[in-house]
């Protein structure tokens, strides 16, 4: 099958490193400079490409590749970037659509799968690939199990027709938004999990964030329309536990940073790669608001990001709420 990956980031470079002995993948990138020196060394994001893996800065020959009813089109880059490729994809013939991006947009609060919709309209087969997955493990071809969510049957057989392999494992389900909470709040979960590491608060602290953790991203996909039991399994339940605990956890080495008394400007520069949660934690506390879902653990996370709170005084604001029934 014919699949081109836009965006040569960590993430998309690692899928098309999978998939590129088992199908013909283009990788586009816009940085050109990076591109030719990936060409010439074959190697990108920390990973050696594979032969066969075709390299492009050229859309125009990129989507190309992908014009044949059997064809695959996936959108690699963060939520940020999600607009503008999609307003400029709206120049193209796209007959099957996926994104990997995880959070949600600033200042509208949208899902990625809204802002697809408002640039390129509701017929185009298209769906969100997520799931508990390190960049730097998929690359090695470690296993790996991921879930396509789409409202189109047919795009969702074919995803898991092209993907599914020895190594990789994908699943399907139909609760779009479901998959995007999941994947978007348990950033800032995993901020905080990082924080209550980072002070050395214990494996019991840890587990009960993690746990109340899904309950706060249950709580606001439930209110947006996503399905209780997509919450318990690999988006949901999976995707937090390894964004918490897993030291490759960008958004987790946020949090230890915090700990640590470092600015947040000083962990961004020394991570090198976008972190998600503090650009999602804003968002997802807003919207929470509008939608009066309470959300302890996103609000005193932003509260560190944003207000001024140390991380101390993080720490103290959840330990100092009233009880209630677990369920609620």
């Amino acid at each position: 099958m014919n699949i081109t990956i836009l965006g040569a980031g960590s993430w998309g470079s690692a899928l098309a490193i999978s998939l590129a002995a088992r199908h013909q993948v283009v990788l586009w990138g816009r940085n050109s400079d990076a591109i030719a020196q990936a060409e010439q060394t074959r190697q990108h994001q920390g990973f050696n490409l594979p032969p066969e893996l075709v390299l492009s800065t050229d859309l125009d020959h990129a989507i190309a590749h992908v014009q044949q009813p059997q064809s695959l089109l996936i959108i690699g880059s963060s939520v940020a970037g999600l607009r503008p490729l999609s307003q400029t994809l709206r120049a193209y013939s796209i007959p099957n659509l996926v994104w990997l991006c995880k959070g949600l947009e600033e200042g509208s609060f949208l899902l990625p799968h809204q802002v697809v919709q408002q640039e390129l309209g509701l017929s185009i087969p298209c769906g969100v690939l997520s799931g508990p997955s390190f960049a730097q493990e998929v690359a090695k071809g470690q296993p790996c199990a991921l879930t396509i969510a789409s409202h189109f049957p047919e795009l969702a057989e074919l995803v898991v027709s092209a993907l599914h392999g020895p190594a990789l494992r994908v699943y399907s389900s139909d609760d779009v938004i479901g998959v995007e909470v999941g994947g978007a709040v348990k950033n800032i979960m995993a901020i905080a999990t990082g924080v209550a590491d980072g002070l050395g608060l214990g494996l019991n602290a840890r587990a009960a964030l993690i746990t109340r953790g899904l309950a706060e991203i249950t709580r606001l996909g439930q209110a947006l329309g996503g399905h209780m039991e997509t919450f318990m399994g690999l988006t949901g339940m999976g995707d937090l536990i390894l964004t918490c605990t897993g030291d490759l956890s960008r958004n987790r080495r946020v949090g230890l940073g915090l700990a640590q008394g470092k600015p947040l400007a000083q962990i961004v520069q020394e991570l090198g790669h976008v972190a998600e949660g503090v650009r999602c934690a804003q968002a997802v506390q807003q919207l929470s608001r509008q939608l009066n879902v309470d959300m302890p653990i996103t609000n005193a996370v932003a509260g560190v990001l944003f207000d001024g709170d140390s991380t101390a005084e993080m720490v103290k604001r959840l330990l100092a709420r009233d009880s209630k029934a677990e369920l609620n």
